[in-house]
């Protein structure tokens, strides 16, 4: 089988994309709205871009079943205030954070809707949400706009804190069993990684 994207819909695009680029990290993104309530979000189009300094990227279109074709909130959010923190989610928060994937009224503080506890960032506004294992507070570097129509922001920002929470450290290691991530797949499929293989690099 061959898939031409210039033969498909978007639609169908993304679901080969997110078919085919598995499993993706998810960042659970926390941003200050207009009013000063927090917002958070969760988007799989996420990926590291650099250690010098330490520079991560994530990807936000806009919306498309409130105010259709507006930026969403996360993007808005960053756009005009420079901060965000990305959380790593764990299978323990994967509902809550399922939960703030829907797309709320412009305004709607989502800790607050699925019960979230927040805790203070120390550089920058947004609370970090204080049950998840792994915390990073961001400073946004470029926004690069992407596609056509609608568009999507490619959002470059560089890591400025991690929080890290002490019992995930196994002789100053990360142990990924404790941190128990998971990561997106198609649709509504996700996947743990506690399925895991270790498989050094040739020297």
């Amino acid at each position: 089988m061959k898939v031409d994207p210039r033969a498909i819909s978007p639609d169908a695009a993304y679901f080969w994309m997110t078919a085919t680029i598995v499993p993706r990290p998810i960042a659970w993104v926390s941003t200050l709205n207009e009013d000063g309530s927090a917002n958070l979000a969760p988007f799989s189009f996420f990926t590291g871009a650099s250690s010098n300094p330490p520079t991560l990227i994530i990807c936000v279109s806009r919306k498309t079943k409130i105010e259709v074709g507006q930026k969403k909130d996360t993007w808005a959010n960053i756009e005009r205030t420079g901060e965000y923190v990305i959380h790593v989610v764990p299978e323990a928060l994967a509902q809550s954070m399922n939960a703030t994937s829907k797309e709320y009224p412009r305004g709607t503080d989502e800790l607050e809707v699925v019960g979230l506890a927040k805790a203070p960032s120390e550089r920058v506004g947004p609370p970090r949400v204080a049950e998840a294992p792994v915390a990073m507070e961001c400073r946004l570097l470029r926004i690069v706009e992407v596609g056509t129509g609608a568009g999507t922001a490619i959002i470059i920002g560089e890591i400025l804190l991690w929080h890290v929470r002490d019992d995930l450290l196994v002789g100053g290691r990360m142990d990924f069993g404790r941190l128990d991530a998971v990561g997106r797949l198609g649709g509504a499929v996700y996947a743990r990684t506690r399925d895991r293989f270790d498989m050094p690099r040739p020297k």
